[in-house]
């Protein structure tokens, strides 16, 4: 069941009809109820792995928070949870992808092995939830959260449909007190939450899923001209961010109709200005988790400069690592971890605090800025590394304009136009919520033009979002 089918709209409808009439508890109880049935529509069978991680991480929760004098006790608590939540998802992403480069290294040493590949279905979202509810019993060990008393109120937590599947990965500490205490429909909340969802599901429908036929036709073609593979990567660039945060602003939306707030999961990023400040904007719920529960406990910044490049890098490879089992991804992690420790060397050294922050020169960063993150999505989409360096010889090698580019060139400038408009207004205002707030004659405008659009442009087929594989 995705947020851009006619089955959604029905469920949800029914379900906020109901929600709208009853008590906390009987919302909560029909929250998590709904919840198990939105996950369980793509196969019933993966309930169980999102039951069994509930349960251990809720009672490993209540033990560490009760066993404050009994280190060793808090300790085996903890070790468990971290330990079934990492089993359950090394085994469904990773052990193929293990195996097989385990079986191609021992046999180029000489040795013949039988390691098998298994027929494993990787169940949606469990990069998402997983992380979710690790981030719940590592709060409670560091002493910064208490545990849960209600398993209603943390399985509701874990599972709460709107953000279930691709994020944003919450804390317990944001999420779970919403869930605990009463919620407030209020009327700013339905208007903002119904612009969340008509953006998000624009982003996704018009501009994502136009993008992806133009993207999917080159990179499953065959060897495309410079140009064309140039105009593929701004066009996946653009796919991935609509299609993303296109969900993660559904999903602030739905939050917000039921009173509940989800935290911002993308803030501009191509307008960032260097490789720390994307990782700020893009995918914001991912990154600070890594930051809190891997960079930081690595040492962070407080072990030397060598150091912090060391754990930016191991930081960003396992970032790599957690969106696919695929050396691209491997690739990509490593490209951003090289950046971030290229930039921090640099402006340590070089850099004159406030000297590059005129208007021009701002500019000229955030073109800079959006180029090398381009170049890190060729990794992040290309099939196989080797289609990187094909491509790669294409546009640096064999660049030629021909009229499949200009038809690519006018695609995109058509279809991401409203996106620029919006998130013109949105940097200026500093304001994510800014359309809401025009005068009646331009909010009119915007709105017309984003109905027309998709009317004439939307995809209405219920197509899955890209981050749903991880």
């Amino acid at each position: 069941m995705v947020f851009n089918s006619l089955v959604f709209l029905f469920f949800f409808v029914v379900v906020y009809s109901l929600y709208r009439l009853l008590p906390h508890r009987g919302q909560n109880i029909l929250l998590l109820v709904a919840s198990y049935f939105f996950y369980g529509w793509w196969d019933w069978r993966f309930l169980s792995l999102i039951l069994l991680s509930t349960t251990i991480d809720f009672i490993s929760g209540r033990i560490i928070g009760n066993a404050a004098p009994r280190q060793r006790r808090r300790r085996i608590a903890l070790c468990i949870s971290v330990t079934t939540d990492l089993t359950i998802l090394g085994f469904f992403k990773y052990f193929n992808f293990f195996a097989e480069n385990l079986a191609a290294g021992l046999q180029q040493l000489g040795i013949t092995t039988s390691i098998h590949h298994l027929q494993i279905i990787l169940p949606v979202g469990i990069s998402f939830y997983t992380f979710q509810a690790m981030s719940y019993t590592l709060d409670i060990y560091r002493g910064q959260l208490r545990p849960a008393r209600s398993f209603l109120d943390f399985a509701t937590f874990v599972a709460f449909f709107p953000q279930l599947v691709a994020g944003p990965i919450e804390r317990a500490a944001h999420l779970l007190p919403q869930i605990q205490n009463p919620r407030t429909v209020t009327r700013a909340g339905i208007e903002s939450g119904a612009w969340l969802i008509a953006w998000g599901l624009f982003k996704k429908c018009v501009i994502a899923d136009n993008l992806a036929i133009m993207v999917d036709g080159v990179f499953n073609g065959g060897t495309p001209t410079g140009a064309v593979a140039l105009l593929a990567i701004y066009a996946f660039a653009f796919q991935i961010f609509c299609d993303f945060s296109g969900y993660s602003d559904i999903a602030r939306g739905l939050g917000r109709l039921m009173g509940v707030d989800l935290m911002v999961n993308f803030n501009n990023p191509y307008f960032a200005l260097n490789p720390k400040d994307f990782w700020a904007r893009w995918h914001i719920s991912l990154s600070s988790w890594l930051r809190d529960y891997l960079y930081i406990p690595l040492g962070g910044n407080r072990k030397g400069p060598r150091r912090m490049y060391i754990n930016l890098a191991l930081t960003m490879l396992l970032g790599g690592l957690w969106h696919g089992a695929a050396w691209t991804f491997v690739a990509w992690g490593a490209f951003h971890g090289l950046l971030l420790v290229v930039y921090h060397a640099w402006s340590d050294r070089f850099l004159v605090k406030g000297a590059l922050d005129s208007g021009r020169w701002l500019w000229l960063r955030r073109v800079w800025m959006f180029h090398l993150v381009c170049l890190g999505w060729l990794f992040f989409r290309a099939d196989s590394l080797g289609q990187v360096a094909t491509m790669l010889r294409e546009m640096f090698g064999h660049f030629a304009w021909n009229a499949e580019a200009a038809n690519m060139l006018a695609t995109l400038l058509l279809l991401c136009l409203p996106l620029w408009l919006v998130q013109g207004l949105q940097v200026k205002t500093r304001d994510l919520l800014a359309p809401t707030g025009l005068s009646w004659v331009p909010r009119t405008a915007l709105y017309a033009v984003i109905i027309l659009m998709f009317l004439a442009l939307g995809n209405t087929g219920g197509g899955a979002f890209i981050y749903f594989q991880f």
